[in-house]
């Protein structure tokens, strides 16, 4: 179960790679006022690909390095939930 977060961290470079793959990958990063958007998913200001390239993978980054407590759910990705869900259980015994 230890390895749950390099198994998470392979699912968020499977992401990377699939954006870029598809062609969806920003290579200039969005006006810093869309970054901040209030609304779920910055979904006024950004598509779904953005958001994920510019707030969910950076921030799902850093947690693991940081080895920061995971969010209980993300609500976007099962495997990524699936995965997430495995590790609380161990951090918890």
């Amino acid at each position: 179960m230890h390895d749950i977060p390099n198994r998470i961290a392979d699912v968020l470079l499977e992401v990377e790679a699939s954006l870029r793959t598809h062609g969806k990958w920003d290579d200039h990063k969005p006006d810093p006022t869309a970054l901040k958007s209030q609304i779920p998913f910055c979904m006024d200001t950004l598509s779904f690909e953005q958001w994920l390239q510019w707030i969910f993978l950076p921030r799902m980054k850093d947690t693991i390095e940081e080895t920061k407590p995971l969010p209980a759910k993300s609500g976007i990705l099962k495997r990524f939930d699936d995965l997430i869900t495995i590790q609380a259980s161990v951090q918890r015994h």
